[in-house]
C-alpha cells in the first residue's frame, strides 16, 4: 500500500474514538468460526444438490424439469424472505441457541422432504428448510464477523463460503451419487444426518463468548434505516445480479451435459466435483485477495465469470470445453463471493449487526430466486439449455457495472471519511467511526 493510504488509515484510526486497532490479516482466525463453517457444508450440500438430481426428481413426480428447477427456487425464495424475517425475531434471542434450534428444524424439514408423496409437499419442505438456512446464515455470519477483526472479514466469510464451496466438491456430487444409485430422497436423509452432526458441532464449540451484551445491540428500528443508504442498495443489486447470472446457468447444468454435450449422466457428478474444487480455491483466493484489494478482486472475478459464461454458450456441444469450462466457472464465481459478502458488511455492520448477516443472505438468494426462473423461462421459450449461458453472462455484466459504480461512490465519498474538518479530539461513536473506518478502507484501496 501506498503511503497515501497509510496517511488515511492513520487518520481514520487516529479519529475514531473506541475502535481498536486490527491485527493483521493473517492472524489465525477462531475455532468457532471453522466450526460455522463446517455447519454450512450440510445447509450448501441441500441448497445445491437438486442441480444434479432434477431429471429424477421430475421423473420421480411426474413433472417438468423446469418445474423440477423452481425447487431451487423456492429454497431461494425462503432464503430471501426467511433472513430478514428471522433476524429481527432472534434479534434479543441468544445467539448460539438460535443456531441450534434453526439447524434442527433444517434437519426436519429434510425428513419430511425424503418422505414427500407429492410436488407440492417437496416444494413446501423446501421453503421451510430455506427458512431455517437463511436464519442460521444471518445469524452465523454476524457471529462470524463478531469474532474478527475489520481486516479479516472477507477471510471470515471466505470460511463460511468454504463449507458451500467443499459441498460443491463431495455433498452435491455424492447427492448426485447416491440420487442415481438409491433414489432422490436418499439425498434428502444424507442431509438430514449431515444437520445433526453440524448441530452437535455448534453446540460443543461455537462459544456463548460470541453473544454481545443485550444493551450492545441497537434496536431494530434503528437497524433498518441502513436501508436508507444508496450503497447498502447498490451492493446488494450488484450482489444479487451475480447469483442471478450464476444460477440462470448452473441451475440446468445436469441437463445441459446430458441432453445438450452428450455426456451420459454418470458424468454429472464429475463435473460437479470439478466445480467445486473451482469453487473452493476461487473462495480461499477470493478471501484473501479481498481484505487486500476488493474491488480489484471483483472486477477480476466479475469479468472472468462472464466470459466462461459466454464460452459455455459456444461451446456447450464440446464435452471437453464443457467439463473445463464447469470447473472455471466455480473458480471465477467464487473469487467474487467474499468480497461481495465482505462489501455488504462494510457498508451495513457498524450500524446493523443484526440485519447486516441478514440483508447478505437476502442479496445472493435474491439472485437465486431469480437464476432459476429466468434460465427456465428460456429454456420454456425453446431457446434451449445453452441460451441460459448467455443470459447468465449478461446479468453478471451489469454486477460488474455494479462493482464498478460502488468504486465510484466510495472514492468520492474519501473526503467525507477524512475531511479535516472534523477535529481529531472531536468525540465520535464507536458505530459512527467504525463504519467511516470501513468505508475508508473500502475506497482507498488500489484499482486493478
Amino acid at each position: 500500500m501506498g503511503a497515501g493510504w497509510r496517511g488515511v488509515e492513520r487518520g481514520v484510526a487516529e479519529a475514531s474514538v473506541g475502535v481498536p486497532s486490527s491485527p493483521a490479516p493473517s492472524a489465525r482466525l477462531p475455532v468457532a468460526v471453522l466450526v460455522l463453517g463446517a455447519a454450512v457444508f450440510a445447509l450448501g450440500t441441500s441448497e445445491f444438490m437438486l442441480s444434479g438430481l432434477l431429471p429424477e426428481v421430475a421423473d420421480d413426480l411426474d413433472v417438468s424439469i423446469p418445474t423440477a428447477g423452481l425447487l431451487i427456487s423456492a429454497f431461494a425464495i425462503g432464503m430471501v424472505v426467511g433472513a430478514p424475517l428471522l433476524a429481527a425475531a432472534t434479534q434479543r434471542l441468544p445467539r448460539r441457541l438460535t443456531l441450534v434450534w434453526l439447524l434442527a428444524v433444517f434437519a426436519v424439514g429434510h425428513v419430511v422432504g425424503a418422505l414427500a408423496p407429492a410436488y407440492w409437499v417437496l416444494f413446501l419442505c423446501r421453503v421451510v428448510s430455506a427458512l431455517a438456512c437463511a436464519g442460521f446464515w444471518a445469524v452465523g455470519a454476524a457471529v462470524a464477523i463478531s469474532l474478527v477483526p475489520v481486516h479479516a472479514r472477507a477471510r471470515a466469510m471466505a470460511v463460511m463460503i468454504g463449507g458451500l464451496s467443499i459441498a460443491n466438491i463431495a455433498g452435491v456430487p455424492g447427492g448426485a451419487v447416491l440420487g442415481q444409485s438409491l433414489g432422490w430422497r436418499s439425498a434428502f436423509w444424507a442431509v438430514a444426518l449431515l444437520t445433526v452432526a453440524g448441530l452437535v458441532g455448534v453446540l460443543l464449540l461455537v462459544p456463548r463468548a460470541a453473544e454481545p451484551e443485550a444493551d450492545e445491540r441497537p434496536p431494530l428500528r434503528s437497524e433498518l434505516r441502513i436501508y436508507r443508504d444508496p450503497l447498502v442498495w447498490l451492493a446488494i443489486a450488484t450482489t444479487a445480479l451475480f447469483a442471478a447470472g450464476t444460477f440462470c446457468f448452473f441451475s440446468y447444468l445436469a441437463p445441459l451435459l446430458t441432453e445438450v454435450t452428450g455426456l451420459d449422466e454418470g458424468w454429472v457428478p464429475v463435473v460437479l466435483v470439478l466445480y467445486g474444487v473451482g469453487a473452493l480455491i476461487g473462495t480461499v483466493a477470493g478471501g484473501r485477495l479481498a481484505d487486500a484489494h476488493m474491488f480489484g478482486t471483483l472486477y477480476v472475478g466479475l469479468t472472468a465469470a462472464a466470459a466462461v459464461l459466454a464460452l459455455a454458450a459456444f461451446t456447450a456441444h464440446n464435452a471437453v470445453a464443457a467439463v473445463t469450462l464447469s470447473g472455471l466457472l466455480g473458480l471465477a464465481s467464487f473469487l467474487c463471493a467474499p468480497g461481495l459478502n465482505a462489501r455488504i458488511f462494510n457498508v451495513a455492520t457498524a450500524d446493523a449487526p443484526t440485519l447486516a448477516g441478514a440483508t447478505v443472505t437476502s442479496a445472493f438468494n435474491t439472485g437465486n430466486t431469480l437464476g432459476p426462473w429466468i434460465g427456465g423461462l428460456v429454456i420454456s421459450a425453446g431457446l434451449g439449455y445453452a441460451a441460459t449461458a448467455w443470459v447468465g453472462a449478461l446479468l453478471v455484466l451489469g454486477a460488474l457495472v455494479g462493482a464498478w459504480l460502488q468504486s465510484r461512490a466510495g472514492r468520492a465519498g474519501q473526503v467525507v471519511a477524512v475531511s479535516p474538518a472534523r477535529p481529531v479530539s472531536q468525540p465520535v461513536s464507536r458505530r459512527s467511526s467504525e463504519r467511516t473506518l470501513n468505508r475508508a478502507v473500502d475506497s482507498q484501496r488500489p484499482a486493478p
